[in-house]
């Protein structure tokens, strides 16, 4: 798909388009662009402090499920910058929360939150690395890529997994130029692979610390369903978007506080699985929409019902690799979290619970 545009067509100097990117009222992503004069020296410079040189900014909060027809202004706050891989150039994606015209966080602003639990866990130095699957689906049918349009089934799961060629990497183009794109935004994305059903796939953020993890997920995130959107496809994350003998879609998320990686850390690492065991469903209810359809206890799941921890085991709730348990120090995973959650509930949760760290007030999912 060319563009419309010449090639001579190029931004004036000194301006800058910056696209603010928002979470609507069912946790979707909204985005739309202003113009402003570059103002910072260096990009650098604008990220360490987005507020300095980044207006506040609104939008209708009645098309969105966030605000009444009546009083419909939501105010945007930039709270994260990346580079634009789209636009290119100076032009920038800005990460933002929500809030009343009053200064209030509004109920769907599940940051705000997150970094009040953060702020007072830093000396611990929480780290995360989420591995975010996905589908790429047809908008017509809402079916996977590889699945055949007739509405026949595919081959079994058995060859996409990390699989090579035309029958088993179906979508290979889209991952790839996601992965592109975050590596120029300044995402830290550590890698993708190809997942165990036809269309899934699968990228990695992290390590991030603190409420880093959330703002570069969702941008991820973002970033993924515009390049999707380019090719005229959608991004499917709800955790079991195709019924039958296929695996669901997960956001594995691996944590660890600084004590956990020095040696002896694995005594940290118990007690924290001891204290999510003690919170299963508190942490069930953060952690996706439409869940137990996919924590069934079969294709690389624990039940949705219990909890269980278990050594290099796709079976449990929480996995501890090999090399933490050899090395006595590391990270553990927990399995449990929904394609779909809110990583700033879901990183504010394993933090709250893992450090005793009381949340003020308790969002809801």
């Amino acid at each position: 798909m060319s563009s419309a545009l010449s090639p001579d067509v190029v931004f004036p100097s000194g301006t800058v388009v910056a696209e603010y990117v928002w979470l609507d009222g069912r946790m979707g992503l909204r985005s739309k662009p202003r113009t402003l004069e570059k103002k910072w020296k260096s990009f650098d410079e604008l990220r360490k402090n987005p507020s300095r040189f980044l207006p506040r900014w609104n939008y209708d909060g009645s098309s969105t499920e966030q605000a009444p027809g009546t009083d419909s202004e939501v105010v945007i706050y930039p709270q994260a910058v990346f580079k634009c891989p789209f636009r290119g150039g100076d032009n920038i994606l800005v990460m933002c929360d929500m809030y009343t015209p009053g200064g209030e966080p509004i109920p769907t602003n599940h940051r705000y939150q997150c970094q009040k639990v953060m702020e007072k866990a830093k000396d611990l130095v929480p780290w995360f690395g989420i591995e975010q699957e996905y589908f790429i689906v047809r908008p017509k049918d809402r079916k996977p890529v590889g699945f055949p349009e007739d509405g026949s089934s595919p081959a079994p799961q058995f060859a996409y997994y990390c699989g090579v060629g035309a029958s088993n990497a179906h979508g290979r183009l889209i991952c790839d130029e996601h992965y592109k794109a975050c590596l120029y935004a300044g995402i830290q994305i550590s890698g993708t692979n190809g997942e165990v059903a036809p269309g899934q796939w699968e990228f990695q953020v992290g390590p991030c610390v603190g409420i880093d993890s959330g703002d570069q997920l969702w941008m991820a995130r973002y970033i993924l369903s515009r390049v999707a959107e380019y090719y005229g496809y959608d991004i499917e994350l709800s955790p079991k978007p195709v019924v039958g003998d296929w695996n669901g879609s997960g956001a594995h998320t691996n944590f660890s506080t600084l004590p956990m990686r020095k040696p002896g850390g694995i005594e940290d690492i118990y007690k924290a699985i001891e204290r999510l065991s003690l919170k299963h469903k508190e942490h069930i209810a953060m952690y996706g929409q439409g869940n137990e359809k996919r924590l069934t206890g079969k294709h690389e799941t624990a039940s949705i019902d219990s909890f269980s921890w278990g050594k290099a085991s796709r079976a449990a709730s929480v996995r501890v690799g090999n090399a933490t348990i050899d090395d006595g120090c590391g990270y553990f995973e927990d399995r449990r979290p929904a394609a779909n959650m809110d990583p700033y509930l879901v990183t504010m949760m394993l933090v709250s619970t893992c450090c005793e760290i009381p949340i003020e007030k308790m969002p809801t999912p």
